[in-house]
């Protein structure tokens, strides 16, 4: 089982799915939500239990971004027609058990750093 909770533990989340896509995402919203690059995984949305306030905002007409209105972190990731919500790698509480498997939006990466850690990037 993986749980995770936001910087001030007013949202918890847990699954016992087994996540997928663990990625780092280097796109403009989320580093600009994040302040840097955004790590998660994804399951299934019945997979997943989610408690506590979540504010949802979209920030495209394709998905939208859930983060606690207490502390502001940045927990989840659905887009409007998959069935699946990504949540933040660095929420987890604990050891996650993952690997990451690729860095995904390369194209739209801050300037600031480099990216070489051998694994798939697609822009």
């Amino acid at each position: 089982m993986i749980r995770g909770s936001c910087l001030c533990g007013a949202v918890t989340f847990w699954t016992e799915a087994t996540p997928k896509g663990a990625s780092m995402c280097h796109c403009t919203q989320c580093r600009k939500q994040s302040g840097g690059i955004w790590s998660s995984a994804y399951v299934p949305d019945d997979a997943l239990t989610i408690t506590g306030p979540v504010t949802w905002y979209e920030a495209s007409p394709t998905a939208r971004r859930g983060f606690c209105p207490t502390c502001g972190a940045f927990l989840f990731w659905t887009a409007n027609d998959e069935g699946t919500t990504s949540f933040a790698l660095g929420a987890i509480d604990g050891p996650t058990g993952l690997t990451l498997e690729k860095h995904i939006f390369t194209g739209s990466k801050g300037d600031y750093y480099q990216i070489a850690d051998g694994l798939p990037q697609k822009e």
